[in-house]
């Protein structure tokens, strides 16, 4: 069995490991980098394997990190099976999409730029329809369920407690006479998100690749992540500011909801019950239509919260819902937000402040004393949102500068990922330790820190994967391969076979498409007619290219 490590190497995004084992290639995650320009510019590149020779692929959660590069793998001519939780199928059906559509609005934009500079306009990396074509392959399956992918490999999907449908996956494969566990734990929970189950706890494994976001920090606990939002959000109020929250819209947007409806639980003292009541008064607007949906997926997927919580809901007491609550579905219901010098909280994607709406608000926001920006979740080197919380004078957003005079909050505590002290529990949890860990889905130095602690309190033997590194996986577990990265494309005749390659996927496609389309009983003479003049043209197309 070996691993070949494709993506969150030494970095955060861009999750994608090859397995070839018992006479199958498989994926495990297939996500999109994030952060800098050069990160974003690694997922035009092509894929380091052969999309059409992989035999399924084992999805461990939704968020584009992970998952945000399938719908392009699906393109050059991977058809086959994705194993993913129920919720995970449910999210992505609306987070690959967007994706798409995102791709296709900063593609537009940034074309116009490349024009100007005189150079050709590129095509999105997928578009909406894209994305929605490749959700026919997901296959949904259950936590706690072993799966027989065939009579050698076995898998099993388990809670990570990171996100709805986050997934710990086992992986038996039997080889030679002999059989091999390897867990993949995707991005393990904080134990105390809001909402969700603590991550399961699995007993064996030989070999356990694990994330390592805050490997070499600890979070601040529940009661006083809680308590610090109030005062922050209550003293920018009083201020007569505005908050701004950029949130990722799937996850902390929920957990956020959930915090601000329990609060008036927490405490009874004469200042909390001030703060709170000046939070209660204002309105509170979720500005993110993919946020908006995801939170009804929530509401469907009930039945992997946590006990308490689904007694609550039971009772009608829905966690997802309270008085000052809006929600803003369309782009101008937005913009109306930076119009209303009421003062208010806004919860907006992306978390970055890479894309969406969440800009607009910055834009009208930063240069306030007044107002507060405050963050909730992991920020990636290169994204504005990194530049900001560490401390940027100006930054640049559509092109226009803008200054940093607002008050700028970080609680990390809201994380979804696992600090130091749980990454290390999870290891201690195992009756039967590994024989190796692998560190992946962690910056160089969250990763060394990790390491060091590991081996020295558990004596397990750690490595941490650079790009392209395959690992056979035996007691020495040698690197047996690297694959190196290939250049982008840079010339036109390059960019011709490109084309040419992936015309002939699309050529596939439209045979199987018009051959179904035949079959059916009730396609009428117009249709087949209309469907024959386009075929007819688009024959001539591909007879000029021959014949010049």
């Amino acid at each position: 069995m070996k691993i070949t490590f494709l993506g969150a190497t030494k970095t955060v995004t861009g999750s994608n490991y090859l397995v070839e084992a018992a006479g199958k290639k498989f994926l495990v995650d297939c996500g999109m980098w994030q952060g800098s320009n050069e990160l974003e510019e690694e997922n035009r590149q092509d894929f380091e394997f052969n999309p059409a020779e992989i035999d399924f692929m084992l999805l461990t959660h939704a968020h584009i990190d992970h998952s945000g590069r399938i719908p392009k793998l699906y393109n050059e001519g991977f058809k086959n099976k994705i194993y993913a939780h129920k919720a995970t199928c449910d999210l992505c059906a609306l987070m690959l999409p967007d994706s798409g559509h995102i791709q296709e609005m900063e593609s537009e934009w940034k074309n116009k730029k490349r024009i100007r500079k005189g150079l050709e306009p590129r095509e999105p990396l997928y578009t909406a329809e894209d994305a929605a074509r490749c959700l026919e392959i997901f296959e949904a399956v259950k936590y706690d369920e072993v799966i027989e992918i065939d009579e050698n490999i076995h898998v099993r999907f388990n809670d990570a407690g990171h996100m709805l449908g986050s997934s710990i996956i086992e992986l038996w494969v039997k080889e030679d006479g002999k059989e091999t566990k390897t867990v993949f734990t995707g991005d393990l929970g904080n134990n105390d998100i809001p909402l969700l189950a603590e991550p399961t706890m699995i007993e064996d494994t030989d070999f356990l690749v694990m994330e390592s976001t805050y490997g070499s920090r600890l979070h601040i606990r529940n009661d006083e992540k809680a308590e610090l939002f109030l005062k922050i959000v209550s003293e920018t109020l009083d201020n007569g500011g505005s908050v701004i929250i950029p949130s990722f819209a799937v996850g902390r947007t929920q957990e956020i909801l959930y915090e601000l409806n329990k609060l008036k639980e927490k405490k009874d003292d004469e200042e909390f019950l001030r703060e709170y009541d000046t939070l209660m008064k204002a309105p509170v607007y979720v500005d993110s239509p993919l946020a908006i949906s995801a939170t009804e997926v929530f509401k469907e997927n009930t039945d992997l919260f946590e006990d308490e919580i689904k007694q609550e809901i039971l009772r009608g007491d829905n966690p997802l819902e309270f008085p000052g609550l809006r929600f803003t579905m369309t782009s101008d219901e937005s913009k109306a937000l930076n119009e209303d010098p009421t003062p208010s909280v806004i919860i907006s994607a992306s978390g970055m402040c890479e894309v969406g709406r969440i800009k607009h608000h910055l834009k009208h926001n930063l240069w306030n004393p007044k107002s507060t920006i405050l963050f909730v979740g992991y920020q990636a080197p290169g994204t504005l949102g990194y530049s900001i919380v560490n401390g940027a004078k100006k930054v640049k957003i559509f092109g226009e500068e803008i200054a940093v005079n607002a008050r700028i909050e970080y609680i990390e505590g809201y994380s979804g990922h696992a600090d130091q002290e749980w990454l290390m529990n999870f290891i201690y949890s195992f009756i039967k330790k590994p024989k190796h860990i692998f560190l992946v889905h962690g910056e160089e130095e969250s990763q060394n820190v990790l390491q060091e602690k590991i081996i020295t309190d558990t004596g397990i033997n750690t490595v941490i994967p650079t790009f392209g590194e395959t690992y056979e996986l035996n007691d020495e577990i040698p690197v047996v391969n690297t694959i190196k990265r290939k250049a982008p494309v840079t010339t036109i005749k390059d960019e011709v076979m490109s084309r040419l390659q992936k015309l002939k996927l699309e050529l596939t496609d439209m045979d199987n498409y018009v051959k179904e389309d035949m079959k059916n009983p009730d396609l009428t003479d117009s249709d087949i007619f209309r469907i024959n003049e386009k075929i007819k043209d688009l024959e001539k197309q591909i007879l000029n290219v021959i014949e010049g």
